[in-house]
């Protein structure tokens, strides 16, 4: 297990200093990873069509983020929480992970979503209503970069040539963690993922049998349930010290989580209580293969609710 934790610039701020002394700081109290959400256009709260629902808080390029931050620590892995991979070109976020990837020796874990806010793909130029459906191909793309020096794909959305980036990740792969809970998440984890990050489900059989359905499907793609990892969380944005206390339980939870099987499939702490991205906090559990290590527990501060897609996400 590992301890993680999101990096609240809402809280904090985000000039260099600031960043880097959090950084540093929960590295050497003994947490293994920290976690960045991400959003690049937010919408103005005047015309926003859901009020306060905008993406417009503050956010900096995960990319960029991390690169400063991989450079003033040693150990400390990275993760996105979740990036919009749908906005982005593939190929360029495939180069961004990789040097980083190949600049922090390894400590980069990249989850992505296809995001709920209209506006910022408009702004981006990319098409909001096939998100969903073009973040799949996407990952294969991403996967063939990383795998080989020279790639020829031809696919509904992305055409390569014999052609590849350079560096590529020393491993030929970056963990690739699929966030939301669209029908066709589970599909896509089972097929193309290294673990979920969903945010959906309360301690109870739901979702057990949504875990079940996971490893289902991982088995019938032919591959290994135990290398799919989860993470799972509780709000501490609620309740009392007493209520907090409780993380033990939680902890032992997760545990029994990492490893998909069907003895030790446990239910995950309560789901995270809706709020502002400033008034939440949870303890996130996650098998995270950074540099090759796993399984991994996390107790971050819980990412936006927005930073995942809408169900209506195809």
């Amino acid at each position: 297990m590992q301890l993680g934790a999101l990096l609240p610039l809402g809280d904090i701020g985000g000039d260099p200093a600031t960043a880097r002394e959090y950084a540093q700081t929960v590295e050497a109290i003994g947490y293994d990873f920290i976690e960045a959400p991400d959003h690049v256009l937010g919408a103005n709260e005047a015309s926003a069509p859901e009020g306060g629902r905008t993406g417009a808080g503050l956010y900096h390029d995960p990319f960029v983020l991390f690169g400063l931050l991989a450079g003033c620590t040693s150990k400390l892995g990275f993760s996105t929480g979740v990036l919009i991979l749908a906005q982005r070109q593939t190929v360029l976020v495939a180069k961004q992970a990789a040097c980083l990837d190949v600049l922090s020796g390894g400590r980069f874990r990249l989850g992505i979503g296809v995001g709920w806010n209209e506006v910022e793909f408009t702004g981006l130029n990319e098409n909001f209503h096939n998100r969903g459906r073009r973040s799949e191909e996407q990952v294969q793309v991403m996967q063939a970069l990383w795998a080989e020096p020279h790639v020829s794909f031809k696919g509904k959305w992305h055409t390569i040539e014999d052609a590849g980036i350079n560096p590529r990740p020393a491993s030929g792969r970056v963990p690739v963690w699929f966030g939301g809970h669209h029908e066709r998440t589970l599909p896509r984890i089972a097929k193309l993922g290294d673990g979920w990050m969903p945010n959906a489900y309360p301690p109870d059989q739901t979702a057990l049998d949504v875990f079940a359905q996971l490893r289902r499907l991982t088995e019938e793609a032919g591959r290994d349930p135990a290398k799919v990892g989860i993470e799972v969380w509780v709000s501490m944005g609620t309740g009392t010290e007493a209520d907090w206390a409780k993380g033990d339980a939680v902890l032992e939870s997760g545990r029994r989580i990492a490893s998909l099987s069907d003895d030790d499939l446990q239910p995950p702490p309560p789901q995270a209580h809706p709020g502002t991205y400033d008034e939440r906090s949870s303890h996130r559990i996650a098998p995270l293969p950074f540099g090759g290590r796993r399984p991994a527990l996390g107790l971050p501060q819980l990412r936006a609710h927005d930073d995942v897609g809408l169900p209506s996400a195809a």
